[in-house]
């Protein structure tokens, strides 16, 4: 029987969030070494998303402009019946209930049952023989009850999920043409009234089946600008075009994508993803599986894109090193700090970071530079390179992003003071030793956290906040990173898109 749950347009909202490419292969199987990231959405979101389904599907009647219809029609003793509908439109809809059955390998079936409406509109109608020559124009109504089946088939086209819901059928209960002022019409208006239903009946069912395509792309044109936007952030974008079909079973629906990040033109290549459904579960409501092949571009392009930097200066630069460190702090450096009007520290990565995942986490090797001026005219300016290895772990809870790291590695490469007149002076290894306890024990933390309220801001602006997110959790695994959450629903993608539709 079918699970009552989950007509095909919600699903759409989830996997057509993923924008447009280059084509995808026929065989997911064959496509898994070009996948960087993964979506898979279980039975127990689509319990979710059928929630306020009905708004939809509402909203796709409502937009629908219903074309006139017009014909003729020879009747014995009463000649040509010539008729025409106009300004068709819809009233009092309601919708019953939602069924769905997921079809291993072959696609999704939906029953749409109990949707009653009233269609109103204007009737033209003529009829007559060389006797008599009768012509009205009359106000009608069209009381309707419908079970409305949908069998989508989603498929690759143009690199994106798309649906096929040419398999759509409507079943009438009910479909009553009334005249105004005529419930009960007179045997002559009932012959033709009742042809005219029927062919009413045709019309209607052809373009509210038009209507759920037109909506369904509509929806997918909504969802791939939003998440354009989200997965955009200056010059930097990831194209998530899909490598292959989405695989459907009795418990999941599963889609694959490149996750190739686009900077200056340039865009990444995955060729050798180690991506298996058998990393995967089915006990959360939604999963991403994100490759490191995904992520380390993102790293190059923010490199590239001068987004790695940071600078602290005055009152907030002299308590961050009020931090107890086992080095003595070097005379200049406290000089610096305490005895200059406006001190500033300079942060920034001098080579591109480098990522790498494990079941123990995730550690970045990456080259930071810094600069220490303190703002005064005859004092040295401090430069260090400091090599870097940190191992982090990431969560989300109460919308916010923690990164936690915990420094493995870090070599002083170089540290000197220059002067204005070109002196450069190395230090020595006390100096060298407080730098480097310096960068582990307040550098790196400051960074990250940093990092979080950068992160975490960013993920504000492109909405991540408005969604509910039950529970994520954030699992390190060899060579990829795998993100499983539950889910409230996200009325604030209905609420746009219904306004976007209904404009």
């Amino acid at each position: 029987m079918p699970r009552d749950v989950f007509p095909p347009l919600l699903l759409l909202l989830f996997l057509s969030v993923f924008g447009a490419s280059h084509a995808c292969l026929l065989d997911p199987a064959s496509a898994y070494r070009f996948t960087g990231a993964v979506c898979r959405l279980t039975y127990p979101a689509a319990v979710v998303l059928n929630e306020k389904t009905t708004k939809v599907i509402e909203a796709a009647f409502q937009h629908a402009r219903y074309p006139s219809v017009k014909g003729e029609k020879s009747l014995l003793f009463i000649g040509t019946v010539i008729y025409g509908l106009d300004n068709l439109e819809i009233h009092n809809l309601s919708i019953g209930r939602s069924a769905f059955e997921l079809h291993p390998g072959e696609g999704i079936a939906l029953e749409i049952g109990n949707v009653s409406a009233v269609f109103r509109g204007t009737i033209q109608y003529g009829y007559g023989n060389w006797l008599v020559n009768i012509a009205h124009s009359i106000d009608f109504e069209i009381e309707s009850q419908i079970d409305l089946g949908i069998n989508p088939k989603l498929y690759c086209r143009d690199g994106k999920v798309a649906a096929d819901t040419s398999d759509c059928y409507l079943h009438f209960h009910k479909l009553h043409l009334h005249l105004q002022g005529d419930k009960e019409p007179n045997w002559l208006r009932k012959v033709f009234t009742d042809f005219i239903t029927f062919t009413v009946k045709l019309a209607i069912k052809g373009q509210i089946c038009k209507e759920i395509n037109k909506v369904a792309n509509i929806l997918a044109d909504f969802i791939q600008d939003t998440a354009g936007q989200f997965l955009s952030y200056g010059g930097i974008s990831v194209d998530i075009g899909v490598t292959a079909a989405p695989v459907i079973n009795a418990n999941y629906i599963e889609s694959y994508h490149k996750g190739l990040t686009n900077y200056n033109n340039a865009s990444a290549v995955i060729n050798d993803s180690v991506f298996h459904p058998r990393q995967l579960t089915e006990n959360r409501m939604l999963y991403f599986w994100i490759s490191d092949q995904v992520l380390n571009p993102m790293f190059t392009a923010a490199h590239q894109d001068s987004r790695l930097q940071l600078n602290i200066s005055g009152a907030e630069l002299t308590e961050l090193f009020k931090t107890n460190l086992s080095s003595a702090m070097p005379a200049f450096i406290r000089e610096c700090l305490l005895e200059s009007a406006s001190p500033q520290l300079r942060v920034w990565s001098s080579s591109v970071p480098h990522l790498n995942t494990s079941i123990s986490g995730t550690t970045v090797w990456g080259t930071a530079s810094g600069e220490l001026d303190c703002g005064t005219q005859g004092t040295p300016v401090l430069f260090f390179k400091t090599d870097v290895a940190i191992d982090i772990t990431a969560s989300y809870a109460d919308k916010k992003l923690s990164l936690q790291g915990h420094p493995s590695e870090v070599f002083v490469l170089q540290a000197e003071l220059s002067s204005q007149n070109q002196t450069v002076q190395l230090l020595d290894e006390d100096h060298e030793e407080f730098i480097r306890e310096a960068v582990e024990k307040i550098g790196i933390p400051k960074v990250l956290s940093a990092l979080e309220i950068e992160l975490t801001r960013l993920l504000d602006k492109q909405g991540a906040n408005l969604f509910d997110i039950v529970n994520p959790e954030v699992l390190p695994q060899d060579g990829f990173v795998l993100i499983q959450m539950d889910f409230g629903f996200p009325h604030h993608l209905l609420t746009q898109f219904l306004m976007k539709t209904l404009q």
